[in-house]
């Protein structure tokens, strides 16, 4: 399952896992969301709730797609957040890893907190 997500100066592709919780995302796609930063984050209110699934953890690679349960956010770390140590993505609390950005993860950094952010599917559903 790969998705799209695009804001007023860029856009990123991504491939997401085969779990209940990226499924569920991509039965809800697509989205639109005004964008918000923490750090080396952005996060964005996706309008679903999900519960956290068991391998969910607060430290990622750069580039992973979460969800974030206490925003209904997906979030795209792709360097240190106010909580990190060191050069560690670390989100202010556990997430669920939905999949992984394709390319540099930097290239999300150009997305400005009130962005409008869209999230669609880069493939048919199949």
């Amino acid at each position: 399952m790969r998705i799209t997500i695009t804001w007023p100066s860029g856009e990123a592709t991504a491939e997401l896992r085969d779990t209940p919780s990226a499924r569920a995302v991509w039965d809800a796609l697509p989205v639109e969301s005004r964008a918000q930063t923490w750090g080396d984050e952005v996060y964005f209110d996706i309008g679903i709730d999900l519960d956290l699934e068991p391998d969910a953890t607060d430290v990622v690679d750069a580039g992973a797609v979460c969800y974030w349960p206490p925003g209904s956010a997906m979030a795209v770390p792709f360097g240190p957040t106010p909580v990190s140590r060191g050069d560690e993505c670390r989100l202010a609390s556990a997430a669920t890893v939905l999949g992984q950005l394709v390319g540099d993860a930097r290239t999300v950094a150009t997305v400005g907190s009130g962005d409008t952010v869209r999230v669609e599917r880069a493939e048919p559903a199949g």
